[in-house]
């Protein structure tokens, strides 16, 4: 298939291909925890597992996006995909701690390989179409398209342990076989809508792999140079960290809180999956209507960020608050609509700092924050959680995020780049 000619049609195919790579994570989120506490592991230990998956994206998250930007977008996402076909079935059939640590380290390389290099095909796709345009309309529809999709995937995946009966552990594995499916049909999607305009291959793989190999580390280090002179890409950087503590804090301890509310663990997974399935598209939602709401801001990029990170602030409170299902479930939906809102205007502040050579490498930079984000909260909640309650460690990130929203305020106000500089080269600022 040719290259996308408009803005639309390359904005039409990134929203497909957000859809169907999470669709499959949609299915399995709502039952990892659940699934690791039915064969044996403790909270403890599920929040090793955690802290692996994030050590390992800090590790290799920005070796593998220079690998995108040197070798192309589209072989890393497939081999992304690939990984995180081993890594459902690892999980799948996981009986032993072991096991499911080998299952995260295959997740965990499966998500840094494919953490950016579609949205900096998008972002390179719509510069060569139109050098001024915004892509903050676009990725506002990836980030929808990415909530809706997981939040598809968590209802379906939270409703199919039921549907076998009383069956434990294996109800709860089903899940990952249907999204190692999935996983097949996206490897499909990428071979033909993820077009690249690359130069000709002059050497054979194996010589080109070798070259991209030793091209990697320059790559690599521009990025980190310009993540650590750059202040506004700084500040984004800080601002993504703050997110993943928040995520970590839902993710890890939202399975068991809900559980807890609804009675007991027999009907935990449909309960869990059914918040998170609203939280997902409470976030979808969110991303869409971001566009507007920065218009209604006289279009500043940093006072919407700010309200964002506030209104997530108080969500995480309100989940803090009284156990009560209904009231805990919308601060949760609350809190997943405000993140995935401020995450294209973040994205967009991002792509305003970098040239097309290193944009996979800078987006593997923020997924790299939002890992790091969430190490430190898989490091500080459970323990909080453990000495004191549930509350305490949510009302103790909602702080933190409370403190991300008056960082906002330093943002640049807008992301458009004047058209005689469409991209900033590295070294520049």
């Amino acid at each position: 298939m040719s290259a996308p000619q408009t803005v639309r049609s390359a904005t039409r195919r990134l929203v497909g291909l957000t859809a169907l790579r999470w669709l499959p994570v949609g299915l399995t989120t709502p039952i990892t925890v659940l699934l690791a506490q039915a064969r044996g592991l403790t909270l403890g230990e599920i929040g090793v597992l955690f802290t692996v998956h994030g050590v390992l994206v800090v590790t290799l998250e920005l070796p593998t996006g220079g690998l995108a930007d040197v070798l192309g977008r589209r072989p890393v996402v497939v081999a992304g995909a690939v990984l995180h076909i081993v890594s459902c079935l690892l999980f799948a059939t996981a009986t032993t701690f072991a096991g499911f640590l080998a299952g995260i380290a295959a997740l965990g390389l499966g998500r840094v390989l494919d953490s950016g290099p579609a949205e900096a095909w998008y972002v390179d796709t719509v510069h060569r179409i139109d050098p001024a345009a915004d892509v903050a309309p676009g990725l506002a529809k990836h980030s929808a398209a990415d909530g809706g999709s997981l939040a598809v995937g968590a209802v379906v995946g939270g409703f199919l342990p039921a549907l076998v009966g009383n069956a434990g552990a294996q109800g709860l594995a089903l899940p990952y076989f249907g999204a190692a499916a999935l996983d097949v049909l996206f490897i499909v999607v990428v071979l033909r809508l993820l077009t690249e305009q690359r130069p000709p291959r002059e050497d054979s793989v194996a010589a080109s792999l070798v070259a991209g190999a030793r091209a990697v580390p320059a790559t690599v280090g521009e990025s980190i140079r310009l993540s650590v002179t750059d202040a506004p890409m700084r500040l984004v950087l800080l601002l993504t960290a703050v997110g993943g503590a928040g995520l970590v804090v839902c993710e890890l301890l939202g399975p068991v809180r809900f559980a807890d509310l609804a009675g007991g663990s027999d009907g935990g997974a449909a309960v869990y999956g059914t918040v998170l399935a609203i939280s997902f598209a409470a976030a979808a939602v969110g991303a869409m209507a971001t566009p507007a709401l920065r218009r209604l801001l006289r279009g500043s990029t940093r006072a919407t960020c700010a309200l964002l990170f506030g209104l997530g602030a108080a969500a995480l409170a309100v989940v803090a608050g009284p156990d009560v299902l209904a009231v805990a479930g919308a601060g949760f939906a609350v809190y997943y609509l405000a993140h995935g809102s401020t995450w294209p205007l973040l994205s967009a502040v991002l792509h305003t700092r970098v040239d097309a050579a290193h944009r996979a490498s800078a987006v593997s930079a923020m997924s790299l924050a939002l890992a790091l984000g969430g190490i430190l909260g898989n490091l500080t909640v459970p323990p909080l959680a453990a000495a004191f309650t549930t509350g305490t460690a949510f009302a103790a990130v909602a702080v933190v995020v409370l403190l991300g929203a008056v960082a906002c305020l330093r943002l640049p106000r807008a992301t458009v780049v004047a058209p005689t500089e469409t991209e900033v080269p590295l070294g520049v600022l």
